[in-house]
């Protein structure tokens, strides 16, 4: 065989190398032996809570595709694991905020025995949310006994917190309960 003839042959032999090599890779491209590499994107139920500092709990959940386990991680750092299994994570964060629903809808007010109140929509006749503690009616000026008994709109965390710690000198102390 002459030279041209050897070269052919290593030509030829190489190009097979470099064949079984991409065919190999291709192959193991679905497999993966790093453990935040996925083989293919999964699909899970992720079922996002949020706390919220009135007490509330939303849920939002969502579809999500991972590719990345790293990067599926990365994405909820800010929220704690609470649950996972083979179809849904659970995940979840205390907001610094009241819940939407008393952004639209809660009122403060006084219960019949003078508790100070958060109401779902107007006192007169709805759904009480949450309760803080009894005031002392008596000591209260007339225009907030009446403000109390109409409904103070929260609208937004700082109004809940002033509205609360303006009613909190006129709370009664627990023996007088």
């Amino acid at each position: 065989m002459g030279m041209k003839g050897r070269i052919a042959v290593i030509a030829i032999f190489m190009s097979l190398a470099l064949l079984g090599i991409f065919c190999t890779s291709i192959a193991e491209a679905g497999k993966s032996e790093n453990p935040g590499q996925i083989a293919g994107p999964l699909e899970r139920k992720v079922i996002l809570q949020r706390l919220y500092m009135d007490g509330e709990m939303s849920e939002e959940t969502v579809t999500v595709k991972i590719v990345s386990m790293e990067d599926f991680w990365a994405s909820y750092q800010d929220w704690q694991l609470i649950d996972q299994n083979e179809e849904r994570i659970i995940f979840q964060k205390k907001e610094h905020d009241i819940s939407p629903l008393l952004k639209a809808n809660g009122f403060f007010g006084i219960t019949e025995d003078g508790t100070l109140s958060i109401f779902n929509g107007k006192p007169e006749h709805s759904q009480i949310i949450q309760s803080f503690f009894q005031i002392d009616v008596g000591k209260l000026e007339t225009y907030k006994q009446k403000e109390l008994l109409k409904g103070i709109p929260i609208l937004n965390k700082s109004r809940y917190e002033q509205v609360i710690e303006a009613y909190k000198p006129y709370s009664l102390p627990e023996s007088e309960k």
